[in-house]
């Protein structure tokens, strides 16, 4: 990943230079991977009871 990509996703996640000095670079990758996946529409979710037999 070259610095001009990884600022790039930076900014779409909003994140602020101050924000970078508490985030790796790999925190910020998962966030990303994370956030793309925020609009999949899961076919069934958990509930608490299934939460509760785990």
């Amino acid at each position: 990943m070259t610095t001009p990509l990884f600022l790039l996703r930076c900014v779409q996640l909003g994140l602020s230079i101050r924000d970078l000095d508490l985030l790796t670079i790999g925190m910020v990758n998962d966030m990303y991977a994370e956030s793309r996946n925020d609009e999949y529409k899961y076919a069934t979710l958990a509930t608490q009871e299934d939460f509760d037999k785990f």
